[in-house]
């Protein structure tokens, strides 16, 4: 029946342009050093004592401490990551991703990770050691600390660099970094007791970020802290970290975490992330902490304090992860790195279990075909094919629908008025022909939770991030930048940047092209015979093309792609049925239906008698 297809072709798209406007409105398109921490330890209980360079502190607080002066560096040169190690504090704090570039524009800067204090939001990692019984803060090495090379002039994969500072009462601190040719640093610090007395402390790894990052607020994506302990996977937002209680061991909000045997702990951007992981299957605690008074956030972790008698030595090793939160990249660390859980850092989401396969198979797809528009095509016909059966089962009965309609007509007539009848009448015609009306709704309804998946992937993944397409589409995850404001580059003057009103109103040539697959789709059925039907489904596809044009080119390109090859499906589908679509009749009977209701006199009211 016609009149019942187009109800349920409607239905569907309602739904669908309403979760759309949804999604659209809640998920838009695009100072003083660490304070090193103090716990209690079963030695003693472990705080950090003055120096010179930081102010006194009462037990279980974080005192202050002061800007850190220049002091001389190593370099780190590896395939994927350039910058310098600080020897003041042996900290880790200016690092740059050689792959990745703020724009696409030629001479862009390379993206920043870590930056020194004295810099604009200073973003670095800091290890150490916390003095236990038997010793006070100038005892073991601290974030002003300047410490002396051994071994190395530059960190380079399989070139670790060596650093040694000996204390005034006798001990021996070691510090031996290395770096792989990804994004993985290796803190092994090392101690030995050379004084005469029994002494314990605590080894720690910082994350410190100081003040509130520029965050690209996109509802999808999680930006602030991210962790994992014993398999349960925490994250927290900055806002959050700031209405952490104070915990009186701390003297800070913070929020402590007792592992019992894995896990890490870190901060994470959009695209880029900072990880400390300590030595799996040993206990430890994490500590996510923030400093109202200079505007610190901190990620540390924390292994259980040592007890070292005279002349003994003792060892900490914590792994630093400081990268772009590449799925291979990220895999291999958790396969063959042994970090349990570790590709969860990627923000998959609630659909966790939709988006990490999709990505799989895209990713795949990259590789195999080398060019990401062209794997999200590929990928949009593989899902095709897996949801097929179902598919064709709704075009089945849609079609069967059709041939029924001179029996609905019949039912119509036999019926009258009586409602109640006409019910009855056909849903018993459905059963005894076995077919359901509400399955033309199907195909849209399978859609919706694919399309928020791939929504997500594409703007989670950095993989999608500067991936061209051709032509002029250099950026898959950004919107089409092509528009009709002047005339796809025709005309001498800038499109409308994206996300302001005119980038809105004048799409680009992907949206279009989006509209156009959506009318044509729409034309493989008459027009409806009610007024109203036709208006909504005359409007239809360009609202869905406006709504779409502020999304990123390569959901686009999907929307497209999918829209092309349920056209072919519908129309081989109803041409095996015995009727073959007459798109340019529909088109000519679609547009005489609004010439021929423009044209009839209006109907006057009807009055209450």
């Amino acid at each position: 029946m016609e009149e019942q297809n187009n109800k349920n072709l409607i239905l569907a798209m309602a739904l669908s342009a309403a979760v759309m406007v949804i999604w659209f409105v809640f998920f838009p398109p695009p100072e003083p050093a660490v304070t090193p921490p103090a716990t209690e330890v079963a030695e003693g209980t472990v705080t950090v004592p003055a120096t010179e360079s930081t102010p006194a502190a009462t037990p279980g607080t974080t005192p202050a401490i002061e800007p850190v002066p220049e002091a001389p560096r190593l370099a780190i040169d590896t395939p994927k990551l350039g910058g310098s190690i600080s020897l003041l504090g042996g900290r880790i704090d200016d690092l740059s991703l050689k792959a990745y570039h703020e724009t696409l524009e030629p001479g862009s800067d390379t993206v920043r990770l870590l930056s020194p204090v004295g810099e604009d939001l200073p973003y670095y990692s800091v290890f150490g050691w916390l003095p236990g019984s038997g010793l006070e803060g100038a005892d073991v090495p601290g974030a002003t600390t300047e410490w002396t090379t051994t071994g190395g002039t530059a960190l380079a994969p399989g070139q670790p660099v060596t650093l040694s500072w000996t204390s005034p009462n006798g001990l021996t601190f070691t510090r031996e970094i290395a770096v792989d040719e990804d994004y993985m640093f290796t803190v092994t610090d090392h101690v030995k007791n050379g004084s005469a007395d029994p002494v314990s402390l605590q080894p720690y790894g910082i994350i410190a970020r100081h003040g509130l990052p520029q965050l690209q607020k996109i509802f999808v994506v999680h930006e602030g802290a991210v962790q994992r302990a014993d398999g349960e996977l925490t994250e927290t937002d900055y806002a959050d970290l700031t209405e952490f209680a104070v915990d009186p061991n701390e003297g800070q909000p913070a929020h402590v975490t007792e592992a019992a045997s894995d896990g890490w702990i870190g901060f994470t951007d959009h695209y880029w992330m900072t990880t400390l992981v300590p030595e799996q299957g040993k206990p430890y605690k994490q500590v996510l902490k923030y400093v109202p008074s200079a505007g610190i956030y901190q990620a540390e972790v924390r292994p259980p304090a040592v007890s070292l008698a005279a002349g003994a030595e003792a060892s900490s090793t914590i792994r630093l992860f400081a990268g772009a939160k590449e799925w291979a990249t990220i895999r291999a660390y958790e396969t063959e790195g042994g970090i349990p859980g570790f590709i969860d850092s990627i923000d998959w989401g609630w659909f966790y279990f939709l988006t990490k396969p999709i990505f799989a198979v895209l990713h795949w797809l990259h590789g195999l075909i080398g060019n990401m528009g062209l794997a999200i095509i590929g990928l949009t016909f593989f899902l095709k094919f897996l949801v097929l059966p179902l598919a064709y089962k709704s075009y089945v009965s849609m079609a069967r629908m059709k041939e029924l309609q001179p029996e609905m007509e019949a039912l119509k007539e036999r019926a009258g008025e009586d409602r109640q009848k006409l019910q009855r009448e056909m849903m018993q015609l459905y059963k005894e022909k076995k077919v359901n009306p509400a399955a033309g709704c199907l195909p849209i309804l399978i859609q919706i939770p694919i399309f928020f998946s791939l929504y997500k992937v594409i703007f989670v993944t950095i993989e999608l991030r500067h991936a061209p397409f051709f032509g002029w589409l250099r950026d898959l995850s950004a919107p089409d930048p092509s528009s009709l404001y002047n005339l796809f580059g025709l005309l001498p003057w800038d499109a409308p940047a994206s996300g302001t009103i005119l980038h809105l109103i004048f799409i680009g040539a992907l949206p279009i092209l989006l509209g156009i697959t959506m009318w044509l789709q729409q034309k493989l059925n008459p027009a409806p015979a009610d007024p109203v039907q036709q208006q909504i489904f005359a409007w239809m596809p360009w609202v869905f093309m406006f709504m779409l044009g502020g999304f990123a080119s390569g959901l686009v390109i999907y929307w497209i792609t999918n829209n092309t090859i349920t056209f072919v499906q519908q129309y081989l589908i109803m041409w095996s049925h015995g009727k073959r679509p007459d798109i340019f009749g529909n088109i000519r009977s679609a547009r005489a239906a609004r010439a021929e209701a423009k044209a009839a006199p209006p109907q006057p009211k009807k009055g209450k008698k």
